[in-house]
């Protein structure tokens, strides 16, 4: 099969609906990427962040082609992926909003390259644009990390089914 064109033998294209409903079964990790366009701060939450390769250090994430959030975002060169703790749910669905100062209320100071670390994140990872892809309605972004951190140690917060929730407990046992 030849990525992005071929279907399976007989098949055809899933509709979206069903696409979103079986796939909202894996679990994702939840984050807002940031940058600074011009002299504004941009962001936007994100739940297709993942790591990308350990050397050289890279990550990435998609984004929908109709994110007003995107050119801002590339144009700037650098972002910074803040992963959102457990009890940062507010924090998802004012970046998840649309047509509100995103940023009001939420405190934040800048990375050594210039993008915006949230506070109270589980983890921040200050990246620099690699390349960027076209994938269907989004695009994916690669990212070369530089610095980054994990400023807390707590659960982190997660996309399953359609809902947020706490991840998974620090301390698993096993049978």
């Amino acid at each position: 099969m030849t990525v992005g064109t071929a279907l399976p033998e007989g098949g055809t294209a899933a509709a979206p609906a069903r696409v979103r409903a079986v796939l909202s079964n894996f679990p994702s990790g939840v984050a807002v990427v940031t940058a600074v366009h011009e002299t504004t701060p941009v962001g936007f939450a994100c739940q297709s962040f993942t790591s990308l390769s350990l050397d050289p250090p890279m990550v990435s994430f998609a984004v929908s082609r109709a994110s007003q959030t995107r050119p801002r975002i590339l144009a700037a060169g650098r972002f910074c992926v803040n992963i959102l703790a457990a009890d940062q749910q507010w924090l998802c669905r004012r970046f998840a909003a649309r047509d509100v100062d995103r940023f009001r209320g939420v405190g934040w100071r800048l990375s050594a390259s210039g993008s915006p670390v949230l506070d109270g994140v589980l983890a921040w990872i200050d990246c620099t644009v690699a390349a960027e892809y076209p994938a269907g309605d989004h695009t994916i972004v690669v990212g070369h990390v530089g610095e980054l951190a994990r400023p807390r140690e707590t659960e982190p917060l997660v996309f399953l089914r359609g809902r947020l929730m706490p991840g998974a407990p620090l301390a698993l046992t096993h049978a």
